[in-house]
Parts: C-alpha cells; sequence; structure tokens
C-alpha cells in the first residue's frame, strides 16, 4: 500500500464519525494524503462551516511537519521558541489539537484532521480515525 486511496479515507472517517457520535458533536473529518492533498473531507450535519477549512488544515499540518497538531501547542505561545509558526504557509500550519499523521510501516502516508469541537473532543475523533486506520487490511484494500 503506497497511498491513500477514497476506500482507506472511507473507513477511517466511518471510525471517527462514529466516535463524534458518541461524543455528541457534528464534527469535520478531513483526509490528505503523504502529499498533502485532500482525498476526503466528511462534514457531519450541522458541523459548523468555519470546521471544513480548519479540519483540512490541521491534517495538512500533520503531513507537512509529520507530527500531530497538538505537538505543537506549547512550543507557539507567545515567547516561546516557534511562536509566530501558524503565520507561515499562507496560515495553514494548525498549532493545537486534532490533525494526527496516518502511519504505515514509521512512515507517514497520509493524515486525519478533524475539526467541530473543544480541542480534547477534536484529537479524541481524530484518534478514533487514526484507530480505524490501524485496523485495516491495507493488502485487502483496493
Amino acid at each position: 500500500m503506497s497511498k491513500i486511496n477514497l476506500e482507506i479515507a472511507k473507513e477511517v472517517i466511518s471510525g471517527a464519525e462514529d466516535e463524534a457520535s458518541k461524543v455528541g458533536v457534528q464534527m469535520v473529518i478531513s483526509i490528505l494524503d503523504e502529499g498533502g492533498n485532500l482525498i476526503a473531507t466528511h462534514r457531519m450535519d450541522d458541523a459548523w462551516l468555519a470546521s471544513i477549512d480548519i479540519a483540512q488544515n490541521k491534517a495538512w499540518t500533520s503531513v507537512a511537519l509529520k507530527m500531530p497538531t497538538s505537538n505543537l501547542a506549547e512550543a507557539t505561545v507567545p515567547n516561546a521558541e516557534l511562536y509566530g509558526l501558524n503565520t507561515t504557509n499562507q496560515g495553514r500550519l494548525v498549532v493545537f489539537g486534532g490533525g494526527i499523521p496516518l502511519e504505515k510501516d514509521g512512515r507517514v502516508v497520509g493524515a486525519i484532521g478533524v475539526s467541530g469541537s473543544s480541542v480534547p473532543n477534536d484529537v479524541r475523533v481524530a484518534e478514533a480515525g487514526v484507530k480505524a486506520f490501524e485496523e485495516l487490511d491495507l493488502e485487502k484494500v483496493k
């Protein structure tokens, strides 16, 4: 498996959406491939419109920096080492939780970005998407 495709993205989104339903929040869930290209965005009924852009940018940040967006939170506050990082890359970098890389064999192959609730809920739903990805038998996905 070398690329995240739509079939994989749908499975990841499904796992994340199930968790969002448990949390009781309408969210936007985006999946990008390793090159930062959008594979799918899913907006649950009544999810915030602003969350479309935020979810995609969380996923993009995770692919671009090969790390969860939550890793950037402390380093980007005023007077911290990376303060202002979110103003680079045409403002696409998101420096709070909800974006997590999708990894296969130690390599980032894509990312999930989730937006629509508190940061802890966004992270929880994104983690559910990552779990769904890790449980896929990628050899059977065509």
